[in-house]
């Protein structure tokens, strides 16, 4: 279905990606799946070569339509699906870099794509010089002849340090660079990176897109200008995803609004909860006026809809074994990796040793707390008894 500049958000979530509505038939688009796609003549057959409806593996209708919404949602001239957020991180770094460029990494970067810049990106002769994600414009200096790609995350995994995207995104556009943008933790509602300057914006779609902790998915967004570029490199390293999983992501977009205001709201709950705790020194959580960072969350990122994931900081005299305890404790709160499912989580944190430059400001013990949909008051509950354990280990 087509959608309108004019319409609103909830507007476009609810019908992008889908079919016109003077299609009889299913609300939904259909699951396709296909690995032949047959044509009704040779004219036809090579008309279609080289695009996106030669062969199942560059996408069936399945994979459009959730292409199509993420596009409307974010503001992207073209979308790519990947199997996973981490390959469309490597996949785009891929299709901007060759031997011999420069890429600029904030030092607070996603752990596995750092992995990657230090080791694949090193072997292939590309160079990755990590920075303070505080840095702002003076990102300007460490900008190099050979500078091709300025990667931002904002906030930061696990310490949430927010960037100024447009002062870093100008810099590198005066310097020739690109800005490549990991969107996961802002989702593709909750800012509009493309009028701030970023030019491909990633999702590890596998968290909010999907929304129910049962696919793995990324998306690569991105301008009509670099679109065909980083399409060649996704071609040509085979990327594709199942049809099936493209269904359940575009059923995860239907929601996202209504689901990202209750993780707002009870994000928000909990943070005014543990702020009050004696154990507890920071709580990293940009939409909280008592957030570092939090001006430019207000002045970036869409007032109404913020994720549920923070960051938690204790002060010197808890010691990383009773945080452990804490972790240990709650019943509500699954220990384990990823975020932005239904469901709460909840995970010790160290950061000091992974970072390069700015490991001093996080030689403390974290923990790692994704806000779910279950009743705030349960969660605080279970966080009390959390806390209890905690105390009863110092």
């Amino acid at each position: 279905m087509s959608t309108h500049d004019t319409d609103h958000l909830h507007t476009l979530i609810t019908h992008s990606g889908r079919p016109d509505k003077s299609v009889t038939g299913a609300v939904n688009p259909h699951v396709v799946r296909a690995s032949t796609i047959q044509f009704p003549t040779t004219a036809a057959l090579y008309a279609a070569s080289g695009g996106r409806h030669a062969y199942g593996r560059h996408g069936t209708e399945s994979a459009h339509s959730l292409e199509a919404a993420l596009c409307a949602l974010e503001g992207a001239q073209g979308c790519l699906l990947t199997s996973s957020g981490l390959s469309a991180v490597t996949t785009t770094l891929l299709a901007l870099l060759s031997p011999g460029d420069h890429l600029l990494m904030p030092d607070s970067v996603y752990q596995p794509a750092r992995h990657f810049c230090d080791t694949l990106l090193t072997r292939m002769g590309i160079e990755t010089e990590y920075y303070d994600p505080l840095i702002g414009a003076d990102i300007a200096r460490l900008l190099r002849p050979t500078t091709r790609v300025v990667y931002v995350e904002t906030p930061g995994t696990h310490t949430f340090e927010m960037q100024d995207v447009p002062a870093i995104a100008a810099a590198a556009h005066a310097a020739g660079a690109v800005v490549v943008s990991d969107s996961t933790w802002a989702t593709p509602i909750g800012w509009r990176p493309f009028e701030l300057g970023v030019d491909v914006s990633i999702h590890a779609a596998t968290k909010y897109i999907v929304g129910h902790s049962d696919v793995m998915m990324g998306a690569i967004l991105c301008t009509e200008a670099l679109y065909g570029k980083v399409y060649q490199a996704y071609r040509e390293m085979g990327q594709a995803v199942s049809p099936d999983d493209a269904y359940l992501a575009l059923r995860g977009v239907r929601t996202l609004s209504a689901r990202l205001a209750v993780h707002r709201e009870n994000a928000r709950k909990v943070a005014d909860w543990l702020l009050q705790q004696p154990e507890v020194a920071t709580v990293l959580y940009p939409p909280h006026e008592a957030s570092p960072g939090h001006a430019l969350w207000k002045r970036d990122f869409h007032p109404d809809y913020a994720c549920g994931l923070m960051g938690l900081v204790f002060k010197d005299t808890v010691p990383m074994d009773a945080v452990n305890r804490l972790v240990d404790q709650t019943r509500l709160f699954a220990i384990g990796y990823s975020w932005g499912g239904y469901e709460s989580l909840i995970l010790p944190s160290t950061q000091a040793r992974s970072r390069e430059l700015t490991g001093h400001r996080w030689n403390c013990s974290m923990a790692r707390l994704h806000i779910g949909l279950e009743a705030v008051e349960d969660l605080l509950a279970d966080l009390q008894q959390g806390f209890a354990a905690l105390r009863a280990a110092l």
